[in-house]
């Protein structure tokens, strides 16, 4: 085990069964945000700031994460930037420069554009992507190095249990292990059970979808182009990838469709899955053959009445699940990361206890009304979308056309895509903490 992987309780200093890092912060769970969030604080602080990252998944490495793909967008990119993690991550990620909409059936002989983003005006003013797809298993592997690199504990151990007191939190792993720090980050999940026992309450509901993801091969180019047909079982997006595979292109798939018609789709043979995503993906791209998938995944949406508790706060999945169709997961936790990182540096940078009720509160404060407004964004584009009915499909594609003629309000949409508007934490604008 490397000296990054040491068990808590094996702190060189101490030999009492804990460490003693009243100081220090601890986060169960190793996804994206979470290592971000780890490698920020450390770079911020050194040594300093000990900071452990928990989780019995770190055993498998980057590879749990195969066959993914996330899009990045420029604010979350500006954040790598400023880490010094962005020229690792750039040979995964594809530059994302224009998406366009439209809404038909599956059996429509033409699908009709009603909605463009990065084609006109508000591209050349933006000067930049507003997203770049970036592929899962690299990013873990860039961000578990760096995290390493940066002296960040990581430790292969799930969180048995963290009991909040007056000056520290005293957390037991599951292998036994024990140490007290000042704050602890729950990042284990939207079944998060730190969140749980905690007493911190969940709102939210299953959809009657899934999302099912692939990674397509085809033989035309894309040209940074995402499109994103709506359809009446969910919206279908295709996403560019960087170009690789025996027929030269790639793209990711996020295929929403009815759960109850999952079996059914992807039951059959390999021939007969792709005839279906073909059916959905289109010509436009030439051949197509599978190269990773498909795998589907029930769709919630639920967020945590509470982003904090005593010497506890919420990240990523803990604290808010999305529905997957406009792509702003993982960019909602990237963007937590950046504000949590901010408020506990503010307090160190004080001598101030980093665990305390007014830090926390001061992150919660910087992403709750974010986070509600783009819950409430996804679930009602699902909403207006997932149907057949023709009365709301002549008032969306209404809609759709009216904002594709107003550039104001095409920079709006992308500025919140983007997450470049004004108000957000420092590290998303590219400024260091």
């Amino acid at each position: 085990m490397s000296a990054t992987e040491r068990r808590p309780g094996h702190h060189p200093d101490h030999h009492t069964g804990h460490h003693s890092g009243r100081r220090g912060l601890l986060v169960a769970g190793a996804g994206f945000a979470s290592l971000t969030l780890a490698v920020a604080l450390k770079r911020a602080h050194g040594p300093a700031l000990d900071v452990a990252v928990c989780d019995p998944g770190l055993e498998a490495g980057a590879a749990r994460h195969r066959g993914r793909a996330y899009a990045v967008a420029a604010g979350p990119r500006r954040m790598f930037e400023q880490l010094g993690l962005w020229p690792r991550i750039a040979p995964a990620a594809e530059p994302m420069r224009r998406l366009v909409i439209s809404d038909s059936r599956v059996g429509d002989p033409v699908r009709p554009v009603f909605l463009t983003f990065g084609d006109g005006t508000e591209a050349r003013e933006a000067g930049e992507p507003f997203a770049h797809m970036v592929e899962a298993e690299p990013l873990a592997a860039v961000l578990l190095d760096a995290a390493r690199e940066a002296g960040v504990r990581l430790v292969a151990t799930g969180v048995r249990a963290a009991v909040p007191g007056p000056r520290a939190m005293r957390v037991t792993l599951d292998d036994g292990a024990a140490e007290e720090v000042a704050l602890v980050v729950a990042a284990d999940g939207a079944r998060s059970a730190l969140r749980e026992a905690a007493g911190i309450g969940w709102v939210g509901w299953s959809y009657p979808q899934s999302g099912i993801v692939a990674t397509i091969q085809h033989a035309r180019d894309h040209e940074g182009r995402a499109f994103e047909h709506f359809l009446p079982s969910g919206p279908f997006a295709i996403l560019p990838l960087r170009a690789g595979g025996d027929l030269g292109h790639r793209s990711s798939i996020v295929w929403t469709e009815r759960s109850a018609d999952v079996p059914a789709l992807l039951g059959g043979d390999a021939a007969e899955t792709l005839a279906e995503i073909e059916r959905r993906f289109g010509h436009e791209l030439g051949r197509i053959a599978l190269e990773h998938g498909p795998s589907a995944h029930p769709l919630h949406l639920g967020i945590a009445r509470s982003f904090r508790a005593p010497r506890l706060a919420l990240l990523g999945d803990a604290a808010h699940v999305i529905h997957p169709l406009a792509g702003q997961g993982l960019n909602l936790g990237l963007a937590g990361a950046a504000a949590l990182a901010e408020a506990v540096t503010g307090a160190l940078r004080l001598g101030l206890d980093p665990g305390t009720d007014a830090v926390l509160r001061a992150y919660e404060q910087a992403r709750r009304f974010d986070t509600v407004a783009m819950a409430a964004a996804t679930d009602g584009l699902n909403r207006l979308f997932s149907n057949d009915s023709l009365a709301l499909r002549l008032t969306r594609d209404f809609g759709l056309g009216l904002v594709d003629r107003m550039p104001g309000l095409k920079r709006f949409f992308i500025g919140q895509a983007s997450a470049l508007r004004g108000g957000t934490p420092r590290l998303l604008r590219g400024e260091a903490l």
